[in-house]
């Protein structure tokens, strides 16, 4: 018993330190975004709001806020819908070659997102869908729907499949018997895979930097442009608001887990 009791005393002190590792940075970023000054040093000269004032009037943060937004709320729409479909025919499907078309669809999660955008870029140009809003929210679905089918799929492992052979026997069509007994139990998992979604949309730059045009400035690119451009601690007031909603995220996520279970 005393054996076991070191080794999580020793388990928890070990995952303790990581996330101090991993976090003291951030902690850095959120000390320094109260700072009332331009120079970003440690400790702060005081106390201020000054920059969360500038990104929540300033015209640039503000629409960079705003198109991150709608993309991510219309791609969490979009791959929502096509992840859950997806999932479901591969679970409800009896084919061969559904482990490779499982791998096919998971690949924009393992490919590097620079390749991934080049051929998104070269590939949407032909069709005129680069510059535009359509294009972009295209283009985040694509690396945003493999987490959908990742997390569905995970729920419906422990889906009852005998549910809709007893809906079906009472009756019910196919499309019913899935909207109305199969989604009801699955929907922790299509609300953990909207929730990735958005996330990895909200956060996307790289796709953003080859596909958005001048009127689909995200927040992403516009810290990009910040820090290149025209350093200003408003950067630090944007990381800081991006970090709690990764929390948000976070504890979102965890919730839905456990109530899939």
């Amino acid at each position: 018993m005393r054996e076991h009791a070191a080794a999580r005393l020793l388990l928890r002190g070990t995952t303790a330190l990581l996330l101090l590792f991993l976090l003291a940075p951030m902690a850095a970023v959120v000390v320094l975004s109260f700072s009332p000054t331009e120079a970003m040093v440690l400790p702060p000269r005081g106390f201020s709001l000054r920059w969360y004032e500038e990104f929540l009037t300033a015209g640039r943060w503000v629409l960079a806020t705003r198109n991150s937004f709608v993309v991510a709320i219309a791609t969490t729409v979009v791959a929502t819908l096509l992840g859950t479909m997806a999932a479901i025919g591969l679970t409800l499907g009896r084919f061969r070659g559904r482990g490779v078309l499982v791998v096919l669809l998971t690949l924009p999660m393992v490919t590097p997102y620079i390749v991934t955008a080049a051929a998104m870029f070269f590939a949407y140009s032909i069709v005129g869908l680069t510059g535009s809003l359509a294009g972009l929210v295209l283009a985040h679905t694509v690396v945003a729907v493999p987490f959908v089918v990742v997390a569905v799929l995970a729920t419906l492992r422990t889906f009852d499949a005998t549910l809709l052979r007893a809906a079906a026997s009472l009756g019910a069509a196919p499309v019913a018997a899935i909207l109305r007994v199969m989604v009801p139990n699955i929907w922790p998992g299509i609300a953990a895979g909207a929730v990735f979604a958005f996330a990895t949309s909200l956060d996307e730059f790289v796709i953003t930097l080859f596909m958005a045009g001048p009127g689909q400035f995200t927040l992403p690119r516009q810290m990009y442009a910040s820090v290149r451009e025209f350093l200003s601690p408003t950067i630090l007031a944007a990381a800081t608001l991006l970090f709690l909603c990764s929390l948000v995220f976070l504890l979102a996520s965890e919730f839905l887990r456990k109530r899939a279970r």
